[in-house]
């Protein structure tokens, strides 16, 4: 597979075939990415298109970066606020990114059990965050990208996304030990992961 700083020249020069490979590459995170904060499939696969239509427009302003992932990536949250501003509706969940929060052995049917039980009260508190910090725990968690990278995606300091990271994790935190649904011992196991 080629690399981003290969593709893009070829794309500048209208070779539709590295397009092609550019969005094979990139278009499952992508559109996991825009169903974590939509949580609508018809709405995230809207969108993956969107983005890139855009990047294909836009494909001139890209210098001879190594990576296209953190700009892609911005374009893709800035469609989903933007969706979500019209829509006037909450951001939601993040199934996929629980598997990489969540770290329980899956060896009984009652830790099976509670495990899904401490999913959903994960998705309930993950929810009840603020679009800015639930996109931050998206991009971080879901999408493994470094707070210098979601800096760049959200055009936004380091620091104010360092900050919106810590105080969604202590929401997080707070509402996960205080949710009678699930054991302590279970959240303090989902918050050490």
């Amino acid at each position: 597979m080629l690399d981003d700083a290969e593709l893009v020249p070829r794309i500048q020069k209208g070779d539709l075939d590295a397009f092609e490979a550019l969005y094979h590459k990139y278009k499952s995170e992508l559109y996991r990415t825009a169903l974590a904060i939509t949580r609508d499939l018809g709405t995230a696969e809207e969108l993956l298109q969107d983005c890139f239509l855009r990047a294909y427009d836009h494909i001139d302003s890209v210098d001879g970066c190594s990576s296209l992932r953190p700009w892609l990536h911005r374009i893709i949250v800035n469609l989903s606020y933007n969706w979500a501003a019209k829509k006037r509706l909450r951001l939601v969940s993040l199934e996929d990114a629980f598997e990489r929060l969540l770290s329980l052995p899956r060896s009984s049917p009652e830790r099976a059990l509670e495990r899904e039980e401490v999913l959903q009260v994960l998705d309930d508190a993950i929810r009840s965050l603020s679009m800015p910090k639930r996109v931050v725990v998206v991009l971080f968690y879901l999408q493994g990208f470094s707070l210098v990278e979601i800096s760049y995606v959200l055009d936004c300091p380091v620091g104010t996304v360092k900050s919106r990271l810590h105080n969604a994790r202590g929401i997080l935190k707070r509402r996960l030990i205080a949710d009678s649904r699930i054991s302590r011992e279970a959240a303090y196991e989902l918050l050490s992961s």
